[in-house]
């Protein structure tokens, strides 16, 4: 007849209590390495650049005047150049560096 399951993991504790394993480890324990950075960064660059490029579909489905009218607003902003520097940069970064490690990523 099989064991219970409240068996098999009373086994299971004895064993790990025995050999002194950890729990689990943990990313506290792990020396950071520029390939773990960098995963996580493409992770971080995937998730931003689908949620951005959802937002802009949202909204150029549900706002009431077309595109160019959004776009004349913004300039009559008057803004900097080097504020539009900033926004055309921050937008550039992380598509660049999403596509470029997913190249290296796939060589």
């Amino acid at each position: 007849m099989g064991t219970t399951a409240r068996e098999e993991m009373s086994r299971f504790w004895e064993k790990n209590s025995r050999s002194n394993r950890p729990v689990s480890p943990h990313v506290s324990i792990y020396k950071w390495s520029l390939p773990m950075a960098m995963s996580i960064t493409h992770r971080g660059t995937g998730v931003a650049l689908s949620l951005g490029v959802s937002l802009f579909s949202l909204g150029a489905l549900l706002l009431p005047e077309h595109f160019p009218h959004y776009l004349a607003q913004v300039r009559a902003l008057s803004l900097g150049p080097t504020l539009i520097f900033l926004a055309k940069f921050s937008l550039a970064a992380p598509f660049s560096y999403h596509t470029w490690n997913g190249i290296r990523h796939l060589v």
